[in-house]
Formats: structure tokens, sequence, C-alpha cells
């Protein structure tokens, strides 16, 4: 299973440009680290030729949030928030109009 971790950087500038490059680069290698390292398991599940794409991001208070864009099974999905988790980030909360990985 092919993993892909990816760091959503805010693009505003702001009059603390310094402080946002700085979390963008902390987010950026976290993203690096939850993809090499913690999540290094899932690269031997079966399917191999499948993949998972995570997105990370801040929230408005500053904390890591996260969120994993395509299907894959249940057992992946809880792989995932258990490393998040054990990581103290959040599960990024999205409106159910435009998320589109609800499962019936």
């Amino acid at each position: 299973m092919t993993v892909t971790v990816l760091a959503i950087t805010e693009t505003d500038v702001s009059l603390a440009a310094p402080l946002s490059t700085v979390m963008n680069e902390r987010l950026k290698r976290l993203a690096a680290e939850l993809q090499k390292v913690h999540l290094k398991e899932l690269e031997s599940v079966e399917p191999l030729m499948q993949d998972i794409v995570v997105y990370m991001s801040y929230n408005s208070k500053y904390n890591i949030r996260w969120k994993i864009v395509n299907d894959v099974p249940d057992f992946i999905s809880q792989a995932v928030a258990d490393q998040c988790d054990k990581l103290g980030y959040i599960r990024w909360k999205t409106s159910s109009l435009y998320n589109f990985n609800i499962r019936k």
C-alpha cells in the first residue's frame, strides 16, 4: 500500500509571516514523519497497489488535525486513527455535504 501524507499549509500573508513560515515548516516535517515513521507498517499491507492519502493541517487553535481523503478499508482507517491519537492529533471534522468518503 502506498502511503501519502500531505501538509495543507496556510498561504495567507499576514503580519506574523515569520511565525507562519515556522508553523508551515513544522507541519511539513510532522507530515513527513507521520508518513515515513508512524505509518510505515501500512506499506506492507495487502493490496500493495492500493493507496491511502492523509491530509494534515492546523485548526483555528493551532492544533494539528488530520483526515483520510480516499476510500480505504476500516482496519486501515483505524490504524491511522490509532497512530494519530498517540501523537495527539485530532480528527478533521468536515461537513457531510462535501465529504465524498461517506459509507452507507
